[in-house]
């Protein structure tokens, strides 16, 4: 049996690290990255994914390939999770809010160069389309920002029991931290092979199996998917082609585009930022040429192809094939163009070339015969064929097909100050109980361990100071829906929802969990009414008594009684923006 690990939380920039350890949102993991992995971790100790292992749909998939375990693995979290990003599950909090909480500790002018909330603007497709209209932020003044917090796999899980769910769900981070220890727990895949990629933006996992995987929020991408140019891969590839990565994070550590110390293993950095790299880069062959043309679609205007109906010539242009790809299993690619035709309508063909129109076949042989030469040498053939193209457009259009077939990340900086930390030694071949006593027996001197056990809400073997603050403070879900509901009346709101928590065994679930999902243990009830009290009232006096199964709350001379399920003897004490947490040894 471990016992509680004491952590000196009397400097603030601790208190608030460890306290968002248990809120996870975007902006607290950017200003402290070392909580990303814990994430992780956190989920690979939980009993949930665990579970799906007898999942008769993973049945002897560890006797199977890598690809044939990612493809299921994604699958099953299409089907069991969905993506989410309402502005009303977590909450909202203002810009002057989060700032007066980290200026001491956080250079500000360096959040609002990474930040799409505080006037990031690298993504120009958020920043064209207006990104708080895009988000529904448009309706409230500009201070105002969501919180945006990052679940847990049992918060994800608990999201079909929210009304208009009938799966769980996650937002991008939550799912990018689901997809890592889903590879590890049910596809084998050793966590030195997974890294996280944040940009400000998005959250996405690069994979370091084979020629490479980027898990992409529910779906994956493969190298040749990057490449085909689908509205799949489109989106996939948004962030690493316009936003700078802010946070790669690994079992070994991270790196962060604004700290100077890292903790990431030089070497796996090294290793993943080249493995990347050649990833997002591919050769230009006749298939990535039609893939681009599909991509950039203002481009396949340009061309027509020539081909035989009945031994005789026949044109079409190239958009009305591209037309034909919606509704056929066919597409324009030179292994599949024939059947593709054949499914044509005979009068969209012509019997002469098309005027102005660069000749498809005459395009393919030119890119056939400069395999392996620079782009410009065959910019430089484009330009010696017959039509009426503007050298300008062909020029454009060659700088655009570049960009296709090379993105070049904006990693950070690979310079930085290398500090080794403890880490956990877990491997593929560990049980769950292993994994979780390397973790207890690593959190007096890993800090990835100890953050591990927070963000896992181990309440046993943690400070709960952090837990409180993060209750009281930021979770305000439940304001508006009890507005003008007295506190005896809450109570009985309280008394009258399921006692079960979303978290088994002494773990905790936060009052925005609590009633997101509509159960809560009693001592997460007794929370949940401690956050709505103070928040009408910051002068309020709180006083909640925790005797294993007996739970009891006082305030204004009031007491409501509680049933709690876990096993603690607590007697927390909140008044004035400050808590007190006592363990009475005695009755």
């Amino acid at each position: 049996m471990h016992n509680s690990i004491v952590t000196d939380f009397s400097d603030r920039k601790m208190l608030e690290k460890y306290s968002s350890a248990f809120t996870l949102s975007d902006m607290e993991i950017f200003i402290f990255p070392e909580l990303f992995y814990p994430l992780v971790l956190a989920n690979i100790m939980s009993p949930v994914i665990w579970e799906w292992r007898s999942d008769p749909w993973f049945k002897d998939i560890e006797k199977r390939g890598f690809t044939f375990k990612a493809n299921r693995i994604k699958q099953f979290i299409i089907q069991n999770y969905v993506f989410n990003l309402d502005l009303a599950t977590w909450g909202l909090t203002t810009k002057t809010r989060e700032i007066d909480r980290f200026r001491d500790f956080f250079d500000m002018d360096h959040l609002r160069q990474s930040n799409a909330l505080f006037g990031y603007e690298g993504d120009k497709y958020y920043f064209d389309i207006d990104i708080r209209k895009h988000f529904g932020l448009d309706k409230f003044n500009s201070d105002v920002i969501p919180y945006w917090k990052t679940e847990t796999i049992e918060a994800m899980t608990a999201f079909r029991m929210k009304n208009n769910f009938t799966t769980g769900a996650g937002e991008c981070v939550s799912l990018s931290a689901l997809y890592a220890a889903t590879m590890f727990v049910i596809g084998r895949i050793p966590l030195e092979k997974i890294f996280l990629i944040a940009t400000p933006l998005h959250s996405q996992n690069f994979i370091n199996e084979k020629e490479g995987l980027i898990t992409n929020n529910r779906r994956i991408v493969t190298k040749n998917m990057w490449f085909n140019g689908t509205s799949l891969s489109e989106k996939a590839r948004r962030a690493l082609e316009n936003e700078k990565v802010t946070i790669v994070s690994h079992i070994s550590g991270y790196i962060h585009i604004i700290n100077n110390d890292a903790t990431i293993d030089r070497k796996a950095y090294s290793l993943f930022s080249s493995r990347l790299r050649e990833f997002l880069i591919t050769d230009l062959t006749n298939l990535i040429f039609i893939n681009f043309l599909r991509f950039k679609s203002k481009y396949k205007s340009l061309f027509q192809f020539e081909c035989e109906c009945s031994d005789k010539k026949r044109y079409i242009s190239l958009e009305k094939m591209f037309e034909y790809e919606h509704t056929s299993k066919f597409n324009v690619s030179a292994e599949m163009r024939a059947q593709l035709i054949k499914e044509i309508e005979g009068d969209e063909f012509h019997l002469s070339p098309l005027s102005g129109k660069i000749m498809l076949n005459d395009v393919e042989r030119i890119i056939e015969d400069n395999q392996g030469k620079n782009i410009t040498v065959v910019e430089d053939q484009f330009n010696k064929l017959n039509g009426t193209v503007a050298p300008e457009t062909i020029h454009e259009m060659f700088r655009d097909l570049e960009d296709f077939i090379h993105t070049d990340p904006k990693l950070p900086d690979e310079h930085k100050n290398y500090i080794k930390t403890v880490v956990p030694d877990i491997s593929v071949e560990d049980s769950r109980d292993t994994i979780i006593r390397s973790v207890l027996d690593n959190a007096d001197k890993s800090e990835l361990s100890l953050l591990t056990l927070y963000v896992y809400r181990q309440m046993d073997m943690i400070d709960w100071l952090p837990f409180i603050k993060a209750a009281i403070e930021r979770n305000p879900v439940c304001f508006n829906d009890l507005k003008g509901k007295t506190i005896s009346e809450v109570y009985e709101i309280l008394n009258g929802m399921s006692d079960q928590s979303i978290y088994d065994g002494n773990r905790l679930a936060l009052p925005d969990e609590v009633w997101n999902f509509r159960c809560g243990d009693g001592i997460e009830k007794a929370l949940l009414m401690a956050d709505l009290i103070i928040s009408r009232d910051n002068k309020a006096e709180v006083l909640i008594d925790i005797n294993n199964n007996e739970v009891g709350l006082k305030y204004n001379n009031q007491h409501f009684d509680f049933t709690s399920l876990k096993s603690f003897k607590k007697s927390i004490s909140i008044s004035d923006n400050s808590f007190e947490i006592k363990c009475p040894t005695s009755r």
